[in-house]
């Protein structure tokens, strides 16, 4: 839940330093997590997500960048997983790392992706990634989108 605060004018407030404030919006990213950490975070990959998102980065050239998930907006029923590449880590990333593949996710996705599992299927008709996420109360008929 975010929540909001708001200052009384008659407070004043200060900035800090230059170099404190450099310091703050440098661009460090996070040390990656243990799979452990990873589970007490709610996110787990298995074996097969990881080999075929390993491969996926070696087949584009880059496989020393990570693998971003989140949520974003929009379809159906309001909310849709997405999956990319990611070549440069954000500041606010929580960043994962399975078997040596990094996987990043941004704060906001991560509430809605807590308890995920991503999976890799094969079938007969289809194949690709999965997300196993025990929070989706539901999805639309396309199965592009869901909802909480």
């Amino acid at each position: 839940m975010l929540t909001e605060t708001t200052q009384n004018a008659s407070q004043k407030t200060s900035s800090p330093p230059a170099e404190v404030a450099a310091e703050m919006t440098a661009e460090t990213p996070q040390t990656p997590q243990t799979p452990e950490e990873a589970l007490k975070a709610g996110i787990d990959l298995t074996p097969k997500a990881i080999e075929m998102a390993k491969k996926a980065l070696d087949r584009r050239g880059t496989p020393d960048a990570a693998l971003r998930l989140g949520v974003k907006g929009g379809g159906c029923s309001g909310v849709g997983y997405a999956i990319e590449f990611a070549d440069k880590i954000r500041k606010r990333d929580n960043v994962f790392e399975f078997d040596g593949l990094k996987v990043v996710i941004d704060p906001k996705s991560l509430v809605y992706l807590r308890g995920t599992i991503l999976d890799y299927e094969v079938k007969l008709m289809e194949h690709g990634f999965k997300f196993r996420n025990p929070n989706e109360k539901g999805s639309c008929g396309c199965g592009e989108s869901f909802f909480m």
